[in-house]
């Protein structure tokens, strides 16, 4: 983990509130964890002190290049929206422990499974796994049609299944009505999205071999504020904890309460 600025050369809005920001520089050759995120500072007026954590999507490790997705919807991204090629981002990372990419051996399957903003770090993931020769499949959740994006990225590295609650795009429902519709057969699902979605996945498939990755606002990132805090599953006392900044925010099914 260290810090560096680095320089902006592509920022386009996929959906209405989903942009995609590419960044170069030294630090993302030590990006080759899929599953960690950055913490970036996104201005210097005293009302955005704080740093945004936003995953890694991808990495290209021969162009020292990083792509994150993030969704517009405070002060701080907002002005991180407007950011222009050439401008520079300062940029604390990689943070975190990531998806495990051992627990999959190549020839196994593993399903991927993202809703909305949790569906960027998979595609890293998905990325690494295919080049170990595993069988990746993915379903990616979404709102409405309007909230799509990554469609065709995730296509071209595996058999993709997208869903819409509203049924708008793809078929209607949540990603577990797409796991039971299709007999999904896996071994490793590997998931990021929101709480009640990954809380539904580790009820399911709580006997099976899952890890979650858990979307929680931050304040330093590096463990000292302690502000992402989750209790540790079956601790009477409610005094074990995990910090998803630094022991996270990937976790195995079944050790933190969500």
């Amino acid at each position: 983990m260290r810090k560096e600025n680095l320089t902006i050369t592509k920022q386009r809005a996929l959906t209405s509130n989903i942009m995609e920001l590419t960044c170069v520089g030294p630090l993302a050759s030590e990006m080759t964890e899929p599953g960690q995120f950055l913490h970036l500072r996104v201005g210097t007026s005293d009302d955005l002190l704080l740093r945004r954590p936003i995953s890694i999507c991808d990495v290209n490790l021969d162009e020292q290049s990083v792509t994150m997705l993030y969704r517009v919807e405070g002060q701080g991204t907002k002005r991180l929206s407007v950011k222009q090629e050439g401008e520079q981002v300062d940029i604390l990372g990689p943070l975190g422990n990531g998806f495990p990419l051992e627990e999959t051996q190549p020839g196994e399957t593993a399903v991927l499974v993202g809703g909305g903003i949790g569906v960027p770090p998979l595609y890293y993931l998905s990325k690494q796994l295919k080049a170990r020769g595993v069988n990746v499949v993915h379903i990616l959740g979404f709102q409405s049609v309007e909230n799509v994006f990554y469609e065709q990225e995730f296509q071209e590295l595996g058999p993709t299944y997208v869903v819409t609650v509203d049924g708008t795009y793809g078929s209607k429902g949540f990603v577990t009505d797409v796991l039971k519709d299709q007999q999904l057969s896996f071994d490793t699902m590997y998931s990021c999205g929101p709480t009640p979605m990954l809380k539904a996945l580790s009820t399911i498939y709580a006997d099976q071999r899952v890890f979650l990755s858990l979307e929680e606002r931050m304040g330093c990132g590096v463990g000292a504020c302690f502000a992402c805090v989750c209790h540790v599953v079956g601790d009477e006392t409610g005094t074990s904890y995990r910090k998803v900044c630094t022991d996270g925010p990937v976790f195995p099914v079944g050790e933190v309460v969500l």
